[in-house]
């Protein structure tokens, strides 16, 4: 695979930027209205050194997932966010503003598409020559959205996939007395200690970069640190014998941490793993090097980088399988690792063990359950523990929901726009209103009567019922075959714009890579308006509802139970036919 060194040259630093460094807060807006100001508040919050793993660089996370272009795009989007009408669509192509459209006040206030390429096209070679040339952006998932919201947005998604887990595997409630191991500590792997630890599990995790440990152990996802594999594994023992929860980052590059791990004979409960493989230019670190040496490795010559990173995601994988061998548990949660050995190293055994979503999460996405986000705009956390009381009064009966608020409450620190995650679905109350509607009306109400400050901006994960087309992770092994139809999130966004969603976006390659997974995703703001109201009905009906037709589609049993509990009209179907 050749991969070309990224040579264009992004600028400096926006002296806007810097006059911002994070979102504005407060109930004082810069814009023509609330949903404008929404979506640059997001943007700078994407971009808020407590967020963003290298905004100076227009990085927001996975190693180059940005939020921008360039530094002039940049500030062409602010310049354009602060002057948009109430009836107008700013247009956003990769990164870059490309045109403004009179529309109309219920449309989408912003469209972005990025890194999309046409099928043949449709690789790392080519991105890569576009990218090199200023053409092309890497948007990730949330990066290129802005609806990146730190670490805090991906862990509630690790914690339901490891609850799940302990179901699946162990008939348990919860990891306690089970030892975790992964590896990658960034901004979507930095989750995963305190996820195991909320599930009361021990966690080893491997992480080249000492500094993305200091930065867990900092904001509390990671406990401690060590540089000696034999102490981090005692330590792990001990916690899980006395059946307490407990995470330790090593200083290590993964691979040779899990091989390390098959010399002793230590054999951990579970294994999976989270570092940036999707890029084995920019987000992988080959075995051998610091991060420094690796860096300098990556500018001098980025082919053989490439393939020294291959080869250590061959060792890794083959390490992960190894520990299956012998009694772990194995998943990859969603970076493609195995899709990367299989393509560029031949392993066709990479695939001997399961992806997160067959395994432990497609039953909730038949049911339109999936990553339901809020940030509020004010800045204020007090606007966040309201909305925390509102959906535990909303959902008295759902004990895991509001176990997930108790703990994030106690234990997630809140990085930016304060903010929070929870899973809700689609099933329908006496109204017809799904759990996502329901919530956000109400989330609406409290801000028209004054018992939140500021408006609440509500998003998503990509990883969602009906967003996304990833046959490596999100729609590995449907039941029907087809994992890699891209319709479903071309249908998805459309339907986000039908519904009036205020930022609308479609993505090519998220966390698994170019040419690997087609995404979308949409924003609603609550600001209090009757317009609000109504459009937080369409959009959190018809969005997850996608993810009950697409499932429903694929024969799932659990999505048909779903779409007749709760009126989903399925036309074929309902005529009779399949």
């Amino acid at each position: 695979m050749q991969r070309e060194d990224t040579s264009f040259d992004r600028g400096e630093p926006s002296a806007t930027w810097e006059s911002y460094r994070g979102a504005r807060t407060g109930t004082e807006i810069e814009c023509e209205g609330w949903r404008q100001e929404a979506a640059l508040r997001m943007l700078n919050n994407n971009l808020d050194p407590e967020v963003a793993e290298k905004p100076e660089e227009l990085v927001v996370y996975g190693g180059t997932g940005s939020a921008a272009r360039s530094w002039d795009a940049y500030d062409a989007i602010v310049a354009e966010l602060r002057t948009l009408g109430d009836d107008e669509t700013l247009l956003v192509q990769s990164g870059k503003p490309v045109g403004r459209f009179r529309t109309h006040e219920r449309a989408p206030r912003v469209l972005i598409a990025n890194s999309n390429l046409v099928g043949k096209w449709d690789d790392w070679e080519h991105f890569h020559e576009l990218e090199a040339e200023g053409k092309i952006m890497y948007g990730q998932m949330t990066a290129g959205s802005w609806a990146y919201i730190g670490t805090q947005g991906i862990i509630q998604g690790t914690y339901e996939t490891l609850a799940a887990l302990a179901r699946v595997e162990y008939d348990d409630t919860d990891l306690e007395g089970r030892i975790v191991v992964t590896g990658g500590l960034g901004g979507m792997g930095g989750a995963q200690p305190l996820a195991v630890t909320m599930n009361r599990g021990v966690c080893i995790a491997a992480e080249v970069d000492e500094e993305r440990i200091d930065r867990r152990i900092e904001t509390g996802y990671c406990e401690e640190k060590t540089d000696d594999l034999d102490e981090a594994i005692e330590r792990a023992e001990q916690a899980a014998a006395a059946g307490d929860p407990y995470s330790v980052g090593v200083h290590t590059n993964a691979a040779d941490m899990l091989e390390a791990m098959l010399d002793r004979g230590f054999v951990p409960d579970v294994v999976t793993d989270q570092t940036s493989a999707h890029d084995a230019l920019e987000g992988y670190y080959p075995s051998g090097y610091t991060v420094a040496e690796a860096d300098r490795l990556r500018e001098a010559d980025p082919d053989r980088y490439v393939a020294e990173s291959l080869d250590t995601m061959e060792r890794h994988v083959r390490a992960i399988l190894d520990l299956q061998d012998r009694g772990a548990t194995a998943f990859e949660y969603g970076n493609n690792i195995r899709g990367q050995v299989r393509d560029e190293r031949g392993m066709e055994s990479a695939f001997d063990y399961p992806g997160f979503v067959p395994a432990y999460i497609r039953p909730q996405f038949c049911e339109g359950r999936g990553p339901f986000r809020w940030a509020a705009l004010s800045g204020d956390p007090e606007d966040i523990y309201r909305t925390d009381e509102a959906v535990l009064e909303l959902f008295p009966g759902k004990h895991s929901l509001r176990r997930w608020i108790e703990l994030a409450r106690e234990q997630v620190q809140f990085q930016g726009l304060p903010s929070r995650v929870c899973w809700l679905g689609y099933h329908t109350d006496e109204d017809g209103l799904t759990e996502r509607a329901r919530f956000a009306l109400r989330i609406n109400e409290l801000v028209r009567d004054g018992e939140i400050a500021a408006p609440i901006v509500v998003t998503r994960d990509h990883l969602d019922a009906g967003s996304v087309a990833s046959p490596n992770r999100e729609t590995e092994a449907m039941r029907d075959g087809t994992d890699a139809v891209a319709d479903w999130p071309i249908l998805n966004a459309l339907l986000n714009c039908a519904a009036g969603a205020d930022i609308v976006s479609v993505h090519d390659g998220g966390g698994v890579g170019i040419g690997n997974a087609l995404h979308a995703n949409n924003h609603v703001v609550l600001d209090g308006t009757d317009r609000a109201a109504e459009t937080a009905e369409r959009v959190f009906t018809a969005d997850p509802g996608t993810g009950v037709i697409r499932h429903a589609d694929a024969g799932y049993e659990e999505a048909l139970e779903t779409a007749r509990e709760s009126d989903v009209a399925i036309p074929m179907r309902d005529r009779g036919g399949e």
